[in-house]
């Protein structure tokens, strides 16, 4: 009976919480569909501890989209036209941490296993998202292949000031995606930290070798990235 309390409250906060995204012009009405799927199905067949971590990272997002959006509609670099998410967006983002939980219920996972591959899926998905709305607002960006000097927004670029902020934003998601789903702290919270790191600079090296050849939508490019990140730190685990 309190499984299915709490599976409830999931999917009505999942309800909720898109609209309400919706209504403020946050996501579009296909990327409010896509965001109430992904909560619900993380929050149903994943654990509530996932489904809250997930819902303080997308709430984390819309504040860094917020930030400095009027500058960066002015240089052109938000999404959509006034920051707003599509399904694209989103199944961008949800897929990882959606696979991580259909992989748990395949092959039950060793709950430190999914917690570990669970909360890497969110700290490449916050790390990017971190350099993307923020890290843009470094006039100083190189291509991460070459270090060839390139206009802020370029696929592949990076920056000291990105870089050093999303990687901060990996690290605190990593904190507290571990404290929620674990209830403690512990040193193996520097996996996933860890894995963020990695799948944000593969995010770039993709976005260079493979996005900007059109081999890859920059959707595909996070979605691949953040599985990547995910897999980058159960190989970490399982070797210590």
């Amino acid at each position: 009976m309190e499984d299915l309390f709490l599976v409830s409250i999931a999917v009505i906060l999942s309800a909720l919480f898109s609209f309400g995204a919706h209504r403020l012009g946050m996501l579009t009405a296909d990327g409010a569909a896509a965001s109430f799927l992904v909560g619900s199905f993380v929050g149903v067949f994943g654990s509530m501890s996932a489904f809250i971590l997930m819902t303080i990272f997308t709430v984390s997002g819309f504040a860094a989209t917020a930030k400095g959006l009027k500058d960066k509609e002015a240089r052109g670099l938000q999404e959509g036209k006034h920051g707003e998410r599509t399904w694209r967006n989103i199944a961008g983002v949800g897929i990882a941490p959606c696979a991580v939980v259909l992989l748990n219920i395949l092959v039950d996972l060793d709950p430190l296993m999914f917690e570990v591959m669970f909360i890497s899926t969110m700290t490449v998905a916050g790390a990017d998202t971190i350099a993307s709305e923020i890290g843009v607002r470094d006039p100083k960006v190189y291509l991460i292949t070459t270090f060839e000097r390139v206009e802020p927004g370029t696929n592949g670029g990076i920056s000291l000031f990105g870089t050093a902020v999303s990687s901060m934003a990996s690290l605190g998601i990593a904190v507290l995606g571990w404290v929620i789903m674990t209830q403690g702290l512990d040193p193996l919270l520097l996996i996933p930290f860890v894995a963020g790191v990695f799948g944000n600079l593969m995010d770039s090296v993709f976005g260079v070798l493979l996005e900007d050849r059109g081999y890859i939508s920059k959707y595909s490019n996070n979605c691949s990235t953040a599985i990547l990140g995910a897999l980058f730190g159960a190989l970490i685990l399982m070797v210590l």
